[in-house]
C-alpha cells in the first residue's frame, strides 16, 4: 500500500505540473538570489526571467513583461543545470559479446525513462546527460544526449528526453559514439588480446567506413545510387564520426593510451573528448598541444574524481589534482559521474574535489555545467544563464561548493521538476523506502537484489 501511496503522489504531482507546463507561456521572474551565470560574474541578488522554456534575460532591475510571476528566492543560489558528459542510468547496454566494435548499436534502444538512475540525477541538478554504452567493446555504440524534462509518472517513452541533432529534425537525435582502449576492451578473440591489436582493429575499422563512404559518394556522383554499397549502419554510424557530425566520447586512463587515441585522432580527424584519463597529469602538455595542432577537434578532457583508492590497476595513478593540472597547461576540462561510479546525487561534491585538488573556483563551476556543455556540442542551448538558452537551472540552499549546501529544486526549461520540500521528490534525492526497485537492473548480480526489500 506504501507503493501505492507513493506512486499516487507522483500522479497527482505530475498532472499538477503537466497544469503548470501551460503556466510557462506566461513569464516567470525569479528574484533575490545570488546568481552564479558561469561565464559571467556572479550577482549578489539578482533576477533571472524566463518564458517558453526560455531564459529571457538576466541581471538586476529588470523591466519586466505584464503579467509576470514572481518568485522570491532570497537566501538562495541559483545556476545552471549541470551537465554530466557521462553517464549510464537508464539501464544503458550496448553491444554483446560477438564482436569488439559495433558502431550499429544505440544505447537509446536499451534505456527506460522510467528508471531510478533519471529522478536520482535530478535529484543531483543534472538536467542534461550523454548516457553511455559500457567500455567492455573498442566501440559498443552509438550514445544518446537526454533533457530530464519530466517528472516521476510523465515521461512514457525515452523519446521524450531526446535533444534533438543541430538541424532540428526529430527523427535524428543528438548523441556521440562511444570507444575505449586499455584493459576493459581486451580480450579473448574476438576481442583483441593487446593494445597494440586494439589500435590496429580500430584502424582496420574506420578504414573500411571510409572506404564504403567514398564508395557511395562515387555512385551518387555517377548518377547510379544503385551501383553504390549495401547499406551499412555501423559504417554509417562511423561515418558520421569522420565527418565530425558525431563527436567520439572515448574512455581511456593510462597515459600511453591516452596517446593512442590522440594518434589515432590525428590519422583519421574524428572529434574526440578523452574521458576519465586518470593518468593525464602525465600528459598533460601533449594534450593540450594536440588541442591546438587539431584546430579543436581534440575538444579535451572529461575527467572523473574519485577520492577513495580502489577499482582497476590502470586507474592506480588517478589524482585529484588531474583537473588542475590540465587547467594550467590549457586544456578544455569538464567532469563526469560515470554513475554508479559517481553516484549523480553527489555530483556537485565533485566540483569541489576538483578545487580541493588545486582547480580554480571558476573553471570548476564550468567543468560541471558549460564546459561539459560544450563537450557534447550543446553549448549554445545549455550549460549557463545567458538569454535565449534553455531555462534549466538548480536552486541551491547556499554556496554549489560547500558539503553543507542542498539542491533544493532543479528546473528544466522553465518548469520545476525537482522539489525537495515535495515528500515524494525527497525519497528520490535521500532514499527511502520505494526509491530503490526500478534499479534492479544495476544490481542483476546480486542475489534478491530489490525483490520484497523495500529498498
Amino acid at each position: 500500500m506504501r507503493h501505492r501511496f507513493i506512486h499516487s503522489l507522483a500522479l497527482v504531482a505530475g498532472a499538477f505540473l503537466c497544469a503548470a507546463a501551460s503556466a510557462q507561456d506566461q513569464p516567470i521572474v525569479f528574484t533575490g538570489a545570488r546568481i552564479i551565470p558561469v561565464g559571467a560574474r556572479e550577482i549578489d541578488s539578482g533576477m533571472l526571467l524566463v518564458q517558453h522554456g526560455k531564459i529571457v534575460s538576466i541581471g538586476v532591475d529588470l523591466t519586466l513583461p505584464e503579467g509576470t510571476t514572481r518568485v522570491d528566492l532570497s537566501g538562495k543560489t541559483v545556476m545552471p543545470g549541470l551537465v554530466d558528459t557521462h553517464s549510464h542510468i537508464g539501464g544503458a547496454a550496448g553491444a554483446d559479446s560477438s564482436s569488439p566494435i559495433q558502431p550499429e548499436v544505440r544505447v537509446a534502444d536499451s534505456l527506460s525513462p522510467f528508471d531510478a538512475g533519471m529522478r536520482r540525477a535530478l535529484a543531483g541538478g543534472i538536467t542534461t546527460v550523454n548516457v553511455m554504452p559500457g567500455s567492455g567493446h573498442l566501440l559498443s555504440g552509438q550514445t544518446i544526449y537526454l533533457k530530464l524534462r519530466s517528472r516521476p509518472g510523465e515521461a512514457r517513452t525515452i523519446e521524450s528526453l531526446f535533444m534533438n541533432a543541430a538541424d532540428g529534425d526529430a527523427r535524428t537525435p543528438a548523441g556521440g559514439l562511444k570507444m575505449a582502449n586499455g584493459t576493459n576492451s581486451i580480450g579473448g578473440a574476438p576481442f583483441p588480446g593487446t593494445r597494440a591489436k586494439s589500435a590496429a582493429l580500430v584502424r582496420d575499422r574506420f578504414i573500411k567506413a571510409r572506404e564504403y563512404a567514398e564508395r557511395q559518394a562515387g555512385a551518387s556522383a555517377s548518377g547510379k545510387p544503385e551501383d553504390g554499397p549495401a547499406r551499412d549502419l555501423g559504417n554509417e554510424a562511423i561515418g558520421e564520426a569522420l565527418r565530425g557530425e558525431r563527436i567520439v566520447q572515448h574512455h581511456t586512463h593510462r597515459a600511453d593510451d591516452i596517446m593512442t587515441v590522440l594518434r589515432l585522432q590525428k590519422e583519421f580527424g574524428f572529434r574526440v573528448v578523452l574521458h576519465h584519463v586518470s593518468e593525464a597529469w602525465k600528459v598533460a602538455d601533449e594534450i593540450a598541444l594536440a588541442q591546438k595542432e587539431s584546430g579543436g577537434k581534440v575538444l579535451g578532457c572529461s575527467v572523473i574524481l574519485v577520492d577513495s583508492p580502489g577499482g582497476k590497476l590502470e586507474a592506480a595513478g588517478l589524482s585529484l589534482e588531474t583537473c588542475a593540472v590540465l587547467e594550467r597547461a590549457g586544456v578544455n576540462v569538464c567532469i563526469h559521474t560515470d554513475d554508479w561510479i559517481t553516484d549523480s546525487r553527489l555530483f556537485l561534491r565533485s566540483a569541489g574535489l576538483a578545487v580541493r585538488g588545486g582547480m580554480s573556483r571558476e573553471g570548476a563551476l564550468a567543468a560541471v555545467t558549460r564546459n561539459g556543455a560544450a563537450m557534447l556540442d550543446l553549448g549554445d542551448r545549455v550549460g549557463s544563464l545567458e538569454a535565449g538558452k534553455d531555462a534549466d537551472f538548480i536552486v541551491l540552499s547556499g554556496d554549489p561548493l560547500s558539503v553543507a549546501s542542498r539542491i533544493e529544486q532543479t528546473w528544466v526549461e522553465g518548469r520545476k521538476v525537482f522539489d525537495l520540500s515535495d515528500p515524494v521528490d525527497r525519497v528520490w534525492a535521500e532514499g527511502g523506502y520505494g526509491a530503490g526497485q526500478p534499479q534492479r537492473p544495476y544490481l542483476c548480480c546480486v542475489d534478491g537484489a530489490g525483490v520484497g526489500s523495500g529498498e
